[in-house]
């Protein structure tokens, strides 16, 4: 079976989409999330250590990117099929695109929730709950993207 020489193409862009998406979506929801730490900090500063959750759970997302991108990197060959590949592909936008909706959710929701619990400390529970919610969205595409890597290579005719 003739392998195109592109092929491994698909499988390098795989392993950069991951981590890259992932880190965008870490990045915006360190953001946004530390906006609203920062106002509620002025007026609040004994709550500053607690309301540190939203960022440390944005940036657990940029794992989930670094974890795919690995994986991905240690299956690149020059030579391997486009099947191979293509799923690879797969495997680093579903990991990437799902890490952006995860930290962008989690970005809005720390810049609101620690706003409200600054006003009302009973509604923090509420929003560490409603933060897992949004975590599990990157974890989601994680898994998704383990699985379709341990098939990449199952069943695939070699290439020359």
């Amino acid at each position: 079976m003739y392998s195109p020489v592109y092929a491994s193409f698909f499988g390098a862009m795989g392993c950069s989409l991951g981590v890259t998406l992932c880190c965008i979506g870490a990045a915006y929801g360190i953001a946004k999330s530390a906006v609203g730490i920062s106002a509620v900090s002025v007026l609040r500063p004994d709550m500053l250590v607690k309301n540190l959750m939203p960022p440390i759970m944005a940036g657990v997302v940029a794992i989930y990117g670094l974890v795919i991108s690995v994986l991905i990197a240690s299956k690149l060959n020059e030579k391997s099929a486009l099947h191979t590949n293509f799923l690879m592909l797969g495997a680093g936008l579903s990991v990437g695109i799902c890490g952006i909706a995860s930290g962008f959710s989690i970005g809005i929701i720390g810049d609101a929730g620690v706003r409200g619990a600054a006003q009302q400390p009973k509604l923090y529970v509420g929003m560490v709950l409603i933060l897992i919610f949004a975590e599990v969205l990157g974890i989601y595409g994680t898994i998704i993207g383990i699985m379709m890597l341990s098939q990449s290579e199952r069943n695939v005719t070699q290439c020359f």
